[in-house]
This record gives C-alpha cells, structure tokens and sequence, in this order.
C-alpha cells in the first residue's frame, strides 16, 4: 500500500485511529485526535476515510490548553496565627541588673511578679496571646507560672512552638469575652 501525508489510518492491531504527518524510511508518524504523534510501519496500518474532526472543539481545547491556569487561592489561615505575640522573657537577667544578692525566693517572686503584671497588661490591653520564656532549667518556674496562669478563667495556656523557643516557652491564650470574676 503506498501511504502519503495527510491520509487517513487506522492501527490494525489495535484502536487507533489518525492522520500521517510524517514519512520517513520504513517508519510511518500518524497524530492520533488526541494530539499524540505515534510511529508504525507501514503493515501496522490501512487506509481509512478521511476523520472528520470538529474544528470548534479542537480549536476550544487548543484555546484551553494555551490559558494559563490560575494558580489555587491560599487559604486564609486562622486571625489567631496572623497576630503579633507578645514575649515576655522571665530570665531573671532580664528584670533586673543586680540579681546576684539575691535569694531564689526574691527572684522567683520578682520573676512571678513580672508575669502577672505582663498578663494583668495583656487582658487590659486586649491583647490575645502571649508567650513567657522560662528557660528549661529544674521547672520552679515553670510549674508556678502555670498555678498562675490556672487562677485566670479567661486564660488557657500550653507549650509555645518548639522550632522558636525549644521547650522553655509557655504560650498563653487570653480569651476577650469571659467575665474574669
């Protein structure tokens, strides 16, 4: 059979039907209605009526294919995780400069002084969420910021994020509405 470009095919071995967009030696390209250029030899192949294909449709794909997408919308996450916090670091080096005279019950009561003023703040100031950095250390302070912090009913607090301050940060949610008496 003598095949030239622009016949209409159809596979023998298979169903699959195009056109014969190329010639080369004993190798025969025929596009497929889909678009896809596949290659056979010359008796994988008979000759068949012309396709018929709908330039519209051809022509919506080709238009649709060649749009560019729109790339997904980011969802919105949570307004809690778009507000500031505010950190509060209980170091005692960081309250005052003359810490060495000092007994570990003044500092701890400097240090616990510090965190109820800061939330006491807070609260007032409508602030929603803040974070004590207690360090690791053996937990003292840790263990008497959290009796503090279970006094509030409108506060729940939990472990801060570990990537940002390891394990020696509690963070504080302070709920707006609830009546504090």
């Amino acid at each position: 059979m003598m095949f030239k470009v622009g016949d209409a095919v159809a596979v023998l071995d298979d169903d699959l039907s195009g056109i014969i967009t190329k010639i080369k030696g004993e190798n025969i390209t025929i596009e497929t209605p889909d678009g896809f250029e596949l290659d056979f030899e010359p008796r994988e192949l008979v000759i068949t009526k012309p396709l018929k294909i709908d330039l519209n449709i051809s022509e919506a794909f080709i238009r649709e294919k060649e749009q560019p997408k729109r790339k997904p919308s980011v969802s919105k996450k949570s307004k809690e995780k778009y507000q500031p916090t505010m950190e509060v670091d209980l170091h005692i080096h960081h309250l005052t400069e003359n810490f060495k005279r000092m007994s570990n019950h003044d500092m701890l009561t400097l240090q616990l002084d510090t965190a109820r003023g800061q939330l006491e703040f807070a609260i007032k100031k409508r602030i929603q969420k803040m974070v004590f950095i207690h360090g690791v250390g053996e937990g003292v302070l840790k263990t008497e910021l959290e009796y503090l912090l279970g006094r509030y009913n409108n506060v729940k607090y939990y472990d801060a994020d570990f990537k940002k301050y390891g394990i020696g940060a509690t963070e504080v949610y302070i709920y707006q509405n609830v009546s504090t008496y």
